[in-house]
């Protein structure tokens, strides 16, 4: 059971300040593809909306409806998005995953800037919420490649 400095340090100022602050927080009006994950544990939602060129993802638009992980980690996400490579994406979420599940590293920059959510490591309930921002950017880059092959 969690103590009540557990959750005050799980919900710390650098996270609700990432929370509060999230880039890119508009849907694109033409996006070349769109994506929605949602969380079932606690119904999370983070709808992506994304263009690509050459590779990488050139405009960006998110709708994020989570908690303040989910939030903090589609706050690091939008930061850094634009100019990324489906690549770039896989291996910043693979660590990402790795670090909540596996007690793996923060994810190697540009992302190292989710190593704000260590300390939800130990809230599994959490981990899909933390996830999804990352998880609809690579599903809609995959859409977004299939339509550019059209």
């Amino acid at each position: 059971m969690s103590t009540e400095s557990d959750l005050i340090k799980l919900y710390s100022q650098r996270i609700l300040a990432l929370a509060a602050d999230i880039p890119h927080l508009e849907r694109l009006e033409d996006p070349m593809a769109t994506a929605r994950k949602r969380s079932p544990l606690c119904g999370s939602t983070v709808t992506v909306d994304l263009n690509i060129a050459e590779g990488r993802i050139t405009r960006f638009g998110q709708d994020v409806k989570a908690c303040a992980l989910g939030q903090a980690a589609a706050a690091v996400v939008g930061a850094q998005i634009i100019g990324r490579s489906r690549d770039e994406v896989e291996r910043a979420r693979d660590q990402l995953k790795a670090m909540l599940k596996e007690d793996g590293p923060a994810p190697d920059a540009p992302f190292d800037g989710l190593e704000v959510l260590m300390p939800a490591r130990d809230y599994k309930n959490r981990h899909a919420s933390i996830l999804l921002s990352l998880e609809a950017t690579l599903e809609a880059f995959d859409a977004a490649r299939k339509a550019a092959c059209a």
